[in-house]
């Protein structure tokens, strides 16, 4: 059952993420939904409806979690869920930055069985199971780096204009502790590259929506890596906070997140 569903996950997410690309550095009408940088488009909703579609060609009683439209917006604790995001990324999208995913993950139960993200802009496409993590068919592993000052650490899930005092000392945590960082807007694709070793570890205090997590963090997990919310408990959809790493150094990359509680 999980084979199947790592499959399906894959090839809805495929499928999703050609509509997507379909309007890549095309002409887009660009809409606000909260604030001036929660933008949307039509290739969005496209791109969900796509999903949708593939995803109930097969499970067309399971329940459905999404960013767009009338998806459901919270994660049930029972039953089978499916959990997308047509574009994460959409700010990079939208400026034709080519960094961004179509994310599909499946939950029973509230545990991730499968996910998929796929980044058509990258040729890349991070995959996992309960079995393991895999870029491009490839199983991955986390970084086997220990010293925290040759990490490389990514603040993500954004914070508002509110709260950019708590980025900024996010991002003075970060410097002070750690070899470099990066920002790439995109937080599943950050999820997967800590899987993959890339990046070392990546935080935010900021409550993150499950489809811009979910898959990521199973992607983490089983290659080897620690995610837990602020307070250091394991990470779930109803955390506040999400702080992933190699689980080498996961205090210090804790302790980078926990500057902006000050």
């Amino acid at each position: 059952m999980t084979n199947g569903r790592l499959e399906l996950a894959e090839r809805a997410a495929k499928a999703g993420s050609e509509v997507a690309a379909n309007g890549f550095r095309n002409n887009l009408v660009v809409e606000t939904k909260s604030n001036k940088t929660d933008v949307v488009t039509e290739a969005d909703r496209r791109s969900q409806r796509r999903i949708i579609e593939v995803i109930y060609e097969t499970f067309p009683d399971d329940a459905i979690v999404g960013e767009e439209e009338d998806a459901l917006k919270e994660v049930p604790a029972d039953g089978d869920v499916w959990i997308i995001d047509p574009i994460d990324g959409t700010n990079n999208f939208v400026r034709g930055i080519p960094i961004w995913a179509t994310s599909v993950a499946a939950v029973r139960d509230g545990e991730t069985v499968a996910a998929a993200n796929v980044c058509p802009a990258l040729g890349d496409i991070y995959t996992a199971d309960t079995d393991g993590a895999y870029l491009n068919g490839e199983r991955i592993s986390v970084s086997d780096r220990t010293d925290p000052e040759t990490f490389t650490v990514c603040p993500t899930i954004w914070w508002d204009f509110d709260r950019r005092d708590e980025y900024s000392a996010t991002v003075r945590g970060i410097l002070e502790r750690f070899g470099d960082m990066r920002r790439f807007g995109c937080a599943q694709i950050v999820l997967g590259m800590v899987a993959s070793g890339a990046l070392d570890g990546t935080v935010t205090n900021v409550v993150p929506n499950p489809w811009d997590t979910v898959a990521g963090v199973s992607m983490v997990r089983q290659a080897g890596g620690e995610v837990t919310d602020i307070h250091g408990e394991p990470w779930t959809t109803e955390s506040r906070g999400l702080v992933a790493s190699n689980g080498e150094a996961h205090e210090e990359v804790l302790a980078a997140a926990r500057e902006a509680e000050a």
